[in-house]
């Protein structure tokens, strides 16, 4: 059992940041299937996202500095935890570098050091986009943690990865471009076991040479969970009218008129999936 201090926190902080406007949650409405059982969460915005808060011209770095109102605590000393000002789940947090650290550079042991000091005490679906392509909003290296309790489901795709884990998927076209490895117990070397698992998976999926090569050769995501850490190939951040980051290979889908959603209620989000791999 977890502690969780750092999840309390984080609802502490949210309540404060929203009475001052610092966090604006973004309503949604959840697509009820009529079958019981979908591998995919589609929601839609209950609102059109207000136009005074769109960004025009050149974006400042919404990380140097950050918003105060929205920080929950230092981690380690490089890196703080802040939460999402546009979430559509309350105590979204965002682990951010202090300076700044490309978010399409390679990752490294100070990274999932970092990872794993929130993970030991709140845990959850934790994703990464390294780029633009791969659904990336902003290019200073950001980390996001959607928290779970340990009787909900991690993410509606849970089982898929799963399955791609334990070399039990067959009939796929997405998994030619997703490198999954297990996670160990060991707390120890918890951090030192998912940066190994990082360097493994550039090599099965020919991203370069961490050693030599200036950045990733390809853009990519990341999504790790208690069980696994997996890599997925991307090529593109739309598409069918969707944009997809790391949370697309999770299951979880953002509707908005340009969508296909007919498609996707029909064929299945790997049908939109693999056309951005």
């Amino acid at each position: 059992m977890k502690s969780e201090l750092i999840w309390s926190k984080a609802l502490e902080t949210s309540r404060k940041a929203i009475e001052c406007s610092a966090v604006i949650p973004l309503e949604t409405f959840k697509y009820k299937p009529v079958k019981r059982t979908f591998d995919f969460e589609l929601r839609f915005l209950k609102r059109t996202f207000p136009k005074k808060l769109v960004e025009y011209g050149p974006k400042m770095n919404p990380f140097t500095p950050w918003d105060r109102r929205l920080e929950v605590q230092a981690v380690n000393d490089s890196f703080t935890l802040i939460l999402n000002k546009y979430p559509v789940q309350l105590g979204h947090l965002l682990l951010i570098s202090n300076y700044w650290k490309p978010q399409n550079g390679w990752l490294n042991i100070d990274d999932f050091e970092a990872i794993t000091k929130v993970d030991d005490d709140t845990t959850g679906l934790w994703f990464f986009n390294s780029s633009k392509e791969a659904g990336a909003s902003q290019p200073h290296r950001h980390f996001q943690l959607l928290r779970r309790q340990t009787y909900e489901s991690i993410c509606p795709r849970y089982d898929w990865f799963c399955s791609l884990l334990n070399k039990e998927l067959f009939n796929s076209d997405v998994k030619q471009c997703v490198s999954i490895k297990p996670r160990k117990n060991n707390l120890d070397s918890n951090a030192k076991d998912l940066f190994n698992s990082y360097k493994s998976m550039i090599v099965d999926m020919e991203l370069g040479d961490i050693n030599n090569d200036d950045k990733p050769l390809k853009p990519y995501n990341l999504l790790i969970t208690e069980k696994w850490i997996s890599l997925i190939l991307r090529s593109k951040d739309r598409s069918h009218g969707f944009n997809i980051n790391a949370l697309g290979f999770a299951g979880y889908f953002l509707g908005t008129k340009r969508s296909d959603i007919e498609m996707l209620i029909k064929f299945g989000p790997e049908t939109i999936l693999k056309e951005v791999i």
